[in-house]
């Protein structure tokens, strides 16, 4: 029976296995031979000492953070989740960091896009400090404490934010689908570094753009310098070949210039020159109207098509000579055969993408008080959705969650189109200023805000569409997971008293954990997906969970008998994946029996925790 180690992917084995199936002979006894890679290589080595290079005090312990393995868990808690047994979405409470790590197994290779509105720098701004030995340990110390911001002061004020960015953004990178995109809000105080970090992480060659967002409406008349009434939004391909953008959908404005005068059985049309802008023999030559008046290309210039060309759209009925057939020759564009829509800008104005005040208000209208300073507007996610091409299935995420309007987006999306997007968002549970709004209106923390938010908007949705077919099938849920140390007792070298570190071991899993703490603990660390379908059924004496639907059985029950075994097998007899406590037999000679008649009757992947 393989033993489940409690801990996520090894990024660093992850890689290095991609790089033997792609180059074997620089493998020399399990070992890389960099000369060999070299050679492998050929002139693309960079050998130089002066290099162009990004870099910071802290980034080689930045990269390693990106690499190291998680033991923490995410703790279930259905208390505060919405539609818990049947919800597709994801409110996950803690660092990011450590919650992108767990993430790995599960979730690798799923998200479609990824938008995140991280802390700007400006001074106010709380950064955490990742700590490399434990940091979910670090995390549970201090969550309960007063954040600090990353004052203008402070020596490394540019790299505690690089140090924070850099790996969450690594970790990032590897959820993405080879056709995923993401989104980053920034302003001024570090684009310049954010893209720099960005380029390097994702590559230069899969910038997509960097977007501008008109945040406000006019100037600010109380600023010292020039008022700012833009942010910027940095777009990433995870691999630029298989993503494309999405079209935005026409308005009533562009679709009104398309219309079908003739009846034309094809529909709408609009007029298009048929002149070229450069000079081609073959373009130039006289066209007779209807009515007998010859038509020349301007001077210098000449028809885009030649004359046979010419021929064949007028017989196809694709030339148009005007209202009285005596205007100049154009070509019909017909709606049914331009696309499907209008190819994205870099600029983002408020009239699109609505600004900072609609968000507010927005945020208001459902929690009823100004409980956050910066939520984004609705309206400027479902965009960025449509750019990023999120269909109807996809998983977007969001590990800067905040006010949690990515959720209400993909709501709101969701009714437009009768679509299954699903959200995961990860917010750090940061505590609000007892002098705020938030904290008078009953609000401990940012993620209390989030929760409530989506919990309320997607009543008032349903409330509000009511009417519309099919609005009940809505997922407006979401299952809530607090971030937590592992619920599998791992030894810990530098324990000082052994004989007591001994003692602890006696079991698999720590004292007040239960069998459902454990149960999500196997499924991150197993690779399954968070949200798949589980059901706790009773198997003669024991308790089991089938998870998806007799994909995985565990059973994390005591004192396991043989006929125990033998009653699970027979109530699964397609399973081919079973997990147990590692102490869970009633002794060694059930245990090697119990992996007999699993594998006998074809389990054959057998784990023990």
């Amino acid at each position: 029976m393989e033993k489940l180690d409690g801990k996520t992917i090894d990024v660093v084995q992850d890689n290095i296995g991609k790089l033997k199936q792609l180059f074997p002979e620089v493998f020399t006894e399990e070992k890389i031979d960099f000369e060999k890679l070299q050679l492998t290589l050929g002139e693309h080595i960079e050998t130089e000492k002066e290099r162009y290079e990004f870099t910071w005090n802290g980034k080689t312990e930045a990269i390693q953070m990106a690499q190291k393995q998680s033991t923490g868990t995410l703790r279930p808690c259905k208390e505060e989740s919405v539609d818990w047994d049947t919800t597709q979405n994801l409110y996950i409470e803690g660092d990011n960091l450590e919650v992108l790590r767990l993430l790995q197994n599960s979730y690798r290779n799923k998200v479609k896009m990824i938008y995140i509105d991280p802390p700007y720098n400006t001074g106010k701004d709380f950064v955490y400090k990742d700590n490399f030995h434990d940091n979910v340990k670090n995390y549970k110390e201090t969550m309960d404490e007063s954040y600090k911001s990353n004052a203008e002061t402070n020596g490394r004020y540019h790299t505690d934010w690089l140090n924070m960015m850099y790996p969450r953004l690594k970790l990032a990178k590897s959820l993405l689908k080879d056709d995923g995109v993401i989104f980053i809000s920034i302003d001024d105080n570090e684009q310049t570094n954010l893209k720099k970090i960005c380029d390097e992480v994702f590559g230069e060659m899969n910038f997509v753009a960097n977007l501008v967002w008109q945040k406000k409406y006019g100037p600010a008349n109380d600023s010292n310098s020039i008022s700012d009434t833009h942010e910027y939004i940095l777009c990433y391909a995870k691999c630029f070949p298989d993503w494309t953008p999405g079209l935005i959908p026409r308005n009533e404005k562009q679709t009104s210039a398309f219309s079908n005068p003739d009846n034309d059985p094809r529909g709408p049309w609009r007029a298009s020159d048929l002149s070229a802008r450069t000079y081609s023999k073959s373009g130039d030559y006289p066209i007779k109207g209807p009515k007998g008046d010859v038509f020349y290309p301007p001077a210098s210039r000449a028809w885009v098509v030649n004359e046979l060309r010419l021929l064949e759209l007028l017989t196809d009925n694709r030339i148009t000579f005007g209202k009285s057939d005596t205007g100049r020759p154009m070509e019909k564009r017909f709606l049914s055969e331009v696309k499907q829509g209008i190819t994205p800008e870099t600029w983002l104005p408020r009239d699109k993408a609505d600004d900072n005040k609609v968000a507010k208000y927005e945020l208001k209208e459902i929690i009823e008080e100004n409980v956050f300073d910066t939520p984004k507007p609705i309206k400027l996610i479902k965009l960025l959705a449509t750019i990023g091409n999120v269909k109807k299935d996809d998983i977007v995420l969001d590990f800067f969650s905040g006010s949690a309007t990515l959720a209400h987006a993909l709501i709101s999306l969701n009714v437009e189109d009768q679509g299954n997007r699903k959200s995961i968002l990860v917010q750090l549970p940061e505590i609000v200023n007892d002098n705020s709004t938030a904290y008078k209106a009953g609000y401990k923390n940012i993620c209390e805000i989030g929760k409530e938010r989506i919990r309320r908007a997607g009543q008032k949705i349903k409330e509000d569409n009511k009417a519309k077919e099919g609005i009940e099938n809505i997922d407006v849920g979401f299952k809530v997971f607090k971030l937590d140390e592992t619920n599998l007792k791992i030894w810990d070298e530098e324990a000082e008293n052994i004989e007591d570190h001994l003692l602890f071991f006696e079991g698999a899993v720590k004292e007040g954990s239960s069998q459902e703490d454990v149960l999500y603990e196997i499924l991150l660390k197993y690779g399954l997906d968070l949200t798949v379908p589980i059901e706790e059924e009773k198997v003669g004496n024991v308790t089991a969970f089938s998870v998806g639907m007799g994909y995985l059985v565990v059973c994390l029950e005591q004192n396991l008998s043989t006929k125990d075994i033998e009653q699970l097998v027979s109530n699964y007899p397609d399973c081919e994946r079973m997990v147990f406590l590692d102490n869970g037999f009633e002794s060694d000679e059930v245990k090697i029996n119990a992996e007999q008649i699993l594998k006998r009757n074809g389990v054959q992947d057998i784990r023990v925790i």
